[in-house]
């Protein structure tokens, strides 16, 4: 087994491992309230979904014409403004204040929702850049039930027939997941710090900043009254799945040697953007 194999086997377990303790901490309930009022005020889901692929997508190609971005940026941008709702990012939105019923709930809705947005989105993005793009219901379905779904469906039916074992469980699944996460990104990082440097000027890092800074003002704005549901949704809209995001766009534009790297240098500019709103967070609710 190859030193990539294994930081690819790393990654994978540990995200499963904490989509599965997050699944230990939530019920089915949880996961399908959105579904129970998607016609209902204050139309919760609806407002995610217009956040999260109409208006980040609108302002990703945007910022891809404004800014002249090299082929490689631009196809990892437009893919991560279509891509679901990472599957480790309710324990950032639950830190942070957000009810477990929103949480959970936009998760699951916004991860069956992508299985049909997806391959829908792609090709309509791809005609706006002059582009043919596709991306099948079928894959996206792949990924999303195999890193999101299923994982977590497995968390929840433990916790419905055995809460107590659960909540054990839980915290050691987080901690290990977490260590096994941090034993696969590290190396994932060194290895493409070179190509993160080549890329990350004329104006690439600054698109990206902008580009996740829109998308958690969206999020924020289409939150509805709730102040715990607008930052639980201002995270959703700038943090999205990685995997799925680069599937996207080396399906699309296989030739680019750099997708991976742009990819990750999003990734890297979201985390930054919503740590530094969670801090604001949490000093606004100290006193």
């Amino acid at each position: 087994m190859t030193g990539a194999e294994i930081v690819k086997g790393l990654i994978t377990a540990s995200v499963l491992l904490l989509v599965f303790a997050l699944g230990l901490r939530a019920t089915f309930a949880d996961a399908s309230s959105l579904f129970r009022g998607l016609f209902r005020p204050p139309h919760r889901l609806l407002r995610a979904l217009l956040a999260m692929y109409v208006v980040v997508p609108a302002c990703a190609v945007g910022l891809s014409r404004a800014f002249g971005l090299p082929g490689a940026v631009s196809a990892a941008m437009l893919a991560m403004a279509v891509a679901p709702i990472p599957p480790i990012l309710p324990g950032k939105q639950l830190k942070a204040g957000g009810s477990r019923d929103y949480v959970f709930g936009l998760l699951v809705a916004v991860s069956v929702c992508a299985v049909v947005l997806v391959p829908i989105a792609v090709p309509l993005l791809g005609r706006i850049v002059g582009h043919e793009a596709s991306f099948g219901p079928l894959m996206a379905a792949r990924l999303i039930a195999t890193s999101i779904l299923v994982p977590l469906a497995l968390g929840m039916t433990v916790r419905h027939f055995a809460a107590g074992p659960a909540m054990r469980i839980a915290p050691w699944a987080s901690r290990i997941g977490t260590i096994l996460l941090v034993a696969g990104v590290v190396p994932v990082l060194i290895d493409a710090w070179p190509e993160l440097r080549s890329i990350a000027g004329q104006g690439t890092m600054l698109a990206m900043l902008a580009l996740v800074g829109v998308a958690m003002a969206a999020g924020h704005a289409l939150g509805g009254p709730d102040p715990d549901d607008r930052s639980t949704l201002a995270f959703a809209t700038a943090m999205r799945h990685p995997g799925v995001g680069l599937a996207i766009a080396r399906l699309n534009v296989p030739e680019e040697p750099l997708l991976g790297a742009a990819v990750l240098l999003y990734l890297l500019a979201a985390v930054v953007a919503t740590t530094a709103y969670a801090l604001v967070l949490k000093r606004r609710r100290a006193p």
